[in-house]
């Protein structure tokens, strides 16, 4: 027989050792804050010994916590992947989640080639806005920010740089549009907040009227508007990638601001080993590599 403590003392350790943060684990777990407290302490009297240092509020593994944690992790991943293919279904299909933005400018574009590839797989994609937020409404999802979400894994697909896009026609003028200095002519596209605009000002050095101009809730609208020739938009390049293969929009300089947010790819621990999911990330970080 084996000898084991409390399943849940061993998620509730794994989840505050992971996080480092009690708070975050209760969230992942949907509990309180006290349950995991009081399920860690738990553990500590099965085992004998302590697995965190707490000074104050912070938390710090001692040397047997972080290595009861690397074996946890493993284990637990094993344990979700096996219980995943149990609950398999042929008839199952694969639930994407992409920003609207993401998906209309450069996802929708590339999907026949991961349907060519994988015709038996079935998808399912939806557009939001929404956060990973945990649940398993979705198996993989795009998502733009830091690359820090609860209880899910996270993936790079690229870093994104803004730099100023508009229609071939715009920018041959008049004014022709030279020099950062030229675009004070011409009306300015703005995604919300306008602190991309800000920044770039900053980067090339130059003072731009950036009350004026149309805002959108969303990168697509901004592009959209500018391939149309509504005006300039500081353009995330990557969604802009199809637009200036084309022709449709062109660059007007070489000056590129690096974004503090870049796109990932994001999984739950339970998804990480189906073959649709491994495959979809495979995919789409080589489509990511090669444009």
């Amino acid at each position: 027989m084996r000898r084991l403590p409390p399943l849940g003392a061993l998620r509730a350790f794994e989840a505050a050792a992971r996080h480092m943060s009690f708070t975050q684990a209760a969230a992942e777990l949907c509990v309180t804050q006290a349950a995991i407290s009081h399920q860690v302490r738990e553990l500590e009297r099965w085992l004998g010994q302590p697995m965190f240092t707490r000074r104050g509020h912070a938390l710090s593994l001692t040397q047997k916590g972080a290595a009861y944690l690397a074996e946890l992790s493993q284990v637990f991943d094993r344990m979700a992947a096996a219980t995943e293919r149990v609950r398999e279904r042929r008839e199952r299909p694969l639930r994407i989640s992409v920003l609207p933005s993401f998906a209309s400018r450069w996802l929708l574009a590339r999907l026949p080639t991961f349907r060519a590839r994988y015709p038996e797989v079935d998808l399912r994609v939806t557009s939001s806005l929404q956060l990973w937020s945990g649940d398993d409404t979705f198996d993989i999802g795009i998502r733009s920010g830091l690359g820090r979400w609860p209880g899910v894994k996270a993936d790079l697909i690229a870093r994104e740089f803004l730099s100023p896009v508009c229609s071939p026609a715009l920018a041959s003028g008049p004014p022709v549009l030279k020099r950062p200095e030229d675009l004070k002519q011409v009306p300015l596209l703005h995604d919300q907040p306008r602190l991309g605009w800000q920044q770039w000002c900053q980067h090339v050095d130059v003072a731009l009227d950036l009350s004026q101009g149309v805002v959108f809730n969303d990168a697509a609208l901004v592009l959209q508007a500018a391939v149309d020739g509504q005006g300039v938009a500081l353009g995330r390049l990557m969604l802009a990638a199809n637009d200036l293969q084309t022709g449709r929009l062109v660059r007007l300089f070489e000056h590129a601001l690096p974004n503090d947010y870049s796109y990932w790819v994001v999984y739950p621990r339970s998804s990480a080993q189906r073959p649709e999911v491994a495959a979809f990330r495979s995919w789409l970080l080589g489509e990511a590599r090669q444009s």
